[in-house]
């Protein structure tokens, strides 16, 4: 089944008489294209859930970590809201990260919880959630316990209105007796479409294109923005500029087409090696980002030179106002680079020409392991990235090999990476799932550690029930290696043990998906070019579970 982009038509009734508070919220579900429900069931939306009619479908993940990550891929594949149902309390506070998550990856959501009946909510019944319009924080985007039963179906459509707005999470709280109230029509509604067009004058990017002219070196540092359009307007403006184009930290997605000239490779994370790449530029604008994006404060260190100038583009202005810089444009990237690259000089032109910067050198593919030697991460990446298609999808989750994925692994067309973007294990098994429903013509690819694929590993079982033909990649070194030389650094040893034991094969098989034990070189490049020669279009899932030396 398939989700459209929002419709005027409505089914009312359902069959059973006048309509019903459920009916209405089933209407508003098809205006908006959510036909299709995330969930996990719970006693408090039987009444929502119980005889759904069968243009809506209900997609099971089997814990809510799993559900929000799906549906936070499966969002992110579209563009448009995904809908998701949560059981009260522990539903939702299983999936407090994901939701977290959700937010800081710009995902659109539509999160329905369930609740305790009105008529007994001030006797505190088993399952009541208190305050659940507070026990996700500040991570959603909008919240909404609505005054009467009769208001659930607006709020629903305010709710899709406020996701696709700021994408982000939007959260609507529904008691359970209130989806058998009768609607009514005269209560609060939404727009059946909102469109809010931003237009950017060369006026409105006149000082920041002055402060671009004048610049002896200037650079970018690019964000999350993964569009065609803002792709190209970043290279639009990062050619007339000539100019090195730099990756921030921990990507969540790719900004800038890695295989360009231009493109100088990924900033690292420690203070220092920011400080050291940024220190040959007078001026540096980022783009789709704040400046800058930081992790552990390992040294009391300036990222730039007092006297580097800093500009920022973004749509979102909280990352505009939480970036220390002379100037902050809040608009939309793609039409920002498309307006200031018209008005900055041409450096490429025969009077101004100045020297391409260098641009970012890959490692050559390592040899293959000797005879008792174990396989390596780059094996697996040299691998992988000799035989995927160009219009891959790669969602990264592999805390220790990172950063060499970041070297070897080229990512060449918008929404080609999507990595976890707050940090926390989990989304990349179940956010793969999401993105290969929402994109079926593209290869998607995971690549995760044995670590991270067991915080939401449930999420095999949806894939293999709803047949989603995706690509699960687990390097397996049985440990928290990131974490272990963490400890090293500090000057310690970790206290936590290794989990060798652990079979992540075996694990999917339980769940019904199907896996592949990699041991040895031979095996890894036969198992991958089978693997990616059925995608896209694969009707089952596959773990690749390739087990790899530290």
């Amino acid at each position: 089944m398939s989700e459209s982009a929002p419709t005027a038509a409505v089914q009312e009734g359902e069959g059973r008489g006048a309509p019903t508070v459920r009916d209405a919220a089933l209407d508003v579900m098809r205006r908006y294209g959510l036909t299709r429900i995330f969930g996990n069931p719970g006693s408090t939306e039987i009444n929502f859930l119980t005889d759904l009619p069968a243009d809506i479908e209900f997609v099971l993940g089997l814990h809510e970590g799993a559900v929000v990550g799906i549906a936070t891929g499966y969002a992110i594949a579209r563009g448009r809201p995904a809908f998701v149902n949560l059981h009260t309390a522990p539903g939702l506070g299983n999936a407090g990260n994901a939701i977290a998550n959700a937010r800081d990856a710009r995902a659109p959501l539509v999160i329905v919880v369930g609740q305790q009946d009105r008529r007994q909510l001030a006797f505190e019944p088993f399952l009541t959630g208190r305050h659940l319009d507070r026990l996700a924080g500040e991570y959603p985007v909008w919240t909404n316990l609505p005054a009467r039963p009769q208001d659930v179906p607006g709020a629903i459509a305010r709710a899709y209105h406020e996701a696709q707005a700021a994408m982000g999470p939007a959260l609507v709280v529904v008691p359970m007796g209130d989806w058998l109230e009768p609607a009514d029509e005269l209560a609060a509604d939404s727009p059946l479409r909102a469109s809010a067009p931003h237009s950017v004058s060369p006026h409105d990017v006149a000082e920041l294109a002055e402060l671009l002219a004048g610049a002896r070196a200037p650079a970018l540092v690019v964000g999350a923005e993964d569009s065609h359009e803002a792709w190209d307007g970043v290279v639009a403006l990062a050619e007339r500029l000539r100019c090195p184009v730099w990756q921030e930290p921990f990507i969540r997605r790719a900004g800038f087409p890695q295989d360009h000239e231009l493109f100088a490779g990924h900033i690292g994370w420690r203070r220092q090696v920011m400080h050291d790449v940024l220190a040959e530029h007078d001026v540096v604008v980022a783009v789709g980002t704040n400046a800058f994006r930081l992790y552990l404060f390992d040294q009391p260190l300036r990222l730039v030179e007092a006297q580097t100038r800093v500009a920022v583009i973004t749509a979102d202005p909280a990352e505009a106002y939480r970036s220390p810089c002379e100037l902050a444009i809040v608009a939309p990237v793609a039409e920002t680079c498309r307006a200031l690259a018209g008005l900055v000089p041409d450096r490429r032109a025969p009077e101004r020409r100045t020297p391409a910067p260098q641009s970012f050198q890959r490692p050559a593919a390592l040899a293959p392991p000797a005879a008792g030697e174990p396989l390596r991460p780059g094996h697996v990446l040299d691998a992988l990235a000799e035989r995927m298609r160009e219009d891959s999808v790669i969602v990264e989750e592999t805390p220790s090999s990172q950063p060499e994925l970041y070297r070897r692994i080229r990512i060449r067309a918008p929404l080609g990476f999507v990595g976890t973007a707050n940090g926390g294990l989990g989304f990349g098994l179940s956010g793969a799932i999401g993105l290969a429903m929402g994109l079926p013509k593209r290869p998607v690819i995971a690549v995760l550690g044995d670590g991270a694929s067991i915080y939401s590993i449930q999420a095999l079982w949806s894939a293999a029930r709803y047949r989603v033909g995706v690509l699960l990649i687990v390097m397996a070194n049985g440990g928290y290696s990131v974490m272990d030389a963490l400890a090293r650094e500090h000057g310690g040893q970790a206290p936590w043990p290794r989990f060798e034991s652990v079979d992540i094969s075996a694990l999917a098989r339980a769940f019904g998906c199907p896996a592949v034990r990699v041991e040895t070189h031979e095996e890894l490049g036969a198992a991958l070019a089978d693997a990616l020669g059925r995608l896209p279009g694969a009707d089952q899932p596959l773990v690749l579970e390739v087990t790899v030396g530290e």
